[in-house]
């Protein structure tokens, strides 16, 4: 879904002067189906309730998305208690602890939950472990809302953050028989796949998920940047600076040989001054960016340089996660 129209670049250097650059476009790259499901519920509900519609937190980490539904009547929040209890609220697609949904029923609130299903799926995990009595080891950074919504699953002390490999090291239990571990789905796959060997090698008996927790989108746009990065001089993100899946991929482009890489939020973050020594420059976005962003990248990218496009495909997506059927407006 895309909902913005491109922007044309406001300046062109003249096509005598352009000197020759290839572009990498990375594939698959921007929104995912998570994504793409929680913006769909926060437009439904609009129009099934009309504005204002509360949001509890960014529904996605793009100003772009969210400046969009502000426009539309959304009103974004970062707590319930911000909420009028006549008003229509939706959590957003990180996840929220399970008190908040409690809390809204016990308001009687009308609220939507656009919580990714592969977070859903961690959060079902975590439940899991918790009547089985296991403690779990949750692999993420501190603060994010997606953590902060898996740890609000399960009582205090029954979970502990592993952020780092130095913390899956100094890690001691009691009870080394009674432990799993879980993982923020927006993480390097290569960075998370060292701490769990450690945390397995320390732990032979920690009970592990069916299937990895890092989503599909996560593992396919990292893997479209490794494959563009060994041949590129300069990698550009499209992202926002609190998307943990978009900062991933600049460590990812990093980590994969490019010399420079960094993260803009759009075209007007773009330093021209990173193309000097550029000849071929490696382009994509995080999971919460839409192609309108994307676009924009090329089209300036185009006015300035005798530009060949290349587009580096390493999988196909056709992952779709619907909205709650009863959310159409048409349905009572």
């Amino acid at each position: 879904m895309d909902v913005f129209k491109g922007i044309a670049p406001e300046f062109s250097t003249p096509q005598a002067e352009r000197r020759p650059l290839t572009l990498l476009l990375a594939s698959p790259r921007g929104f995912c189906a998570g994504v793409d499901r929680a913006i769909h519920i926060v437009e439904q509900a609009i129009e099934k309730w009309n504005a204002p519609v509360y949001v509890r937190h960014e529904i996605v980490h793009n100003r772009h998305v969210v400046e969009r539904l502000e426009r539309m009547g959304a009103v974004f929040v970062e707590e319930l208690d911000d909420c009028p209890d006549d008003r229509p609220v939706v959590f957003s697609a990180h996840g929220v602890p399970k008190a908040v949904p409690a809390e809204a029923a016990r308001r009687e609130m009308t609220y939507v939950d656009a919580t990714c299903p592969l977070v859903s799926k961690v959060h079902m995990e975590a439940q899991r472990h918790a009547r089985n009595e296991l403690h779990t080891l949750l692999i993420g950074h501190a603060g994010h809302p997606e953590v902060i919504g898996t740890m609000g699953q399960c009582e205090p002390g029954s979970m502990t953050l592993i952020e780092t490999l130095e913390d899956a090291l100094a890690f001691e239990t009691d009870a080394p028989d009674k432990l799993a571990y879980v993982t923020q789905t927006t993480l390097s796959v290569d960075d998370t796949a060292e701490i769990v060997d450690t945390l397995r090698k320390r732990f032979p008996t920690i009970a592990v998920p069916a299937k990895d927790d890092i989503c599909y989108a996560t593992t396919n746009r990292q893997e479209a940047v490794k494959a563009l990065a060994p041949r590129a001089d300069l990698v550009l993100v499209i992202g926002a600076t609190n998307s943990s899946n978009s900062k991933r991929l600049v460590e990812v482009a990093l980590r994969g040989g490019a010399e420079q890489a960094y993260l803009i939020a759009c075209v007007d973050d773009i330093d021209w001054r990173w193309f000097e020594k550029a000849s071929t420059v490696g382009l994509t976005a995080g999971a919460s960016a839409p192609e309108s962003l994307v676009n924009a990248v090329i089209a300036a990218c185009r006015a300035r340089y005798d530009m060949t496009l290349e587009e580096i495909e390493t999988a196909k997506e056709s992952v779709v996660f619907h909205a709650p059927k009863w959310l159409s407006r048409t349905d009572g």
